[in-house]
């Protein structure tokens, strides 16, 4: 494998699937006894925005299915404002 000029290498396709890094995962290298390693980073999402997360897939199930009992979608603003 060759070093291009800007320090790129291509990480071999078997390598990358073995890993799951699809484009745009983020990897990082260790250096360990002379030698580096690869390894594929986990995105960091903590609890909070993991609820938000599943809130709004919970959300996005009622596109289109609100039944608002006959209100006009002005009358059922005004119920939200009030």
């Amino acid at each position: 494998m060759r070093v291009t000029e800007k320090g790129q290498v291509t990480i071999p396709k078997p390598v990358r699937r073995s890993l799951g890094i699809e484009p745009g995962s983020e990897v990082e290298f260790v250096l360990r006894d002379g030698e580096a390693l690869l390894r594929r980073v986990e995105p960091e999402t903590d609890e909070r925005e993991k609820e938000v997360a599943a809130f709004m897939n919970h959300m996005r199930s009622f596109i289109g299915v609100m039944d608002l009992g006959g209100l006009s979608t002005d009358e059922f603003m005004s119920l939200l404002r009030d």
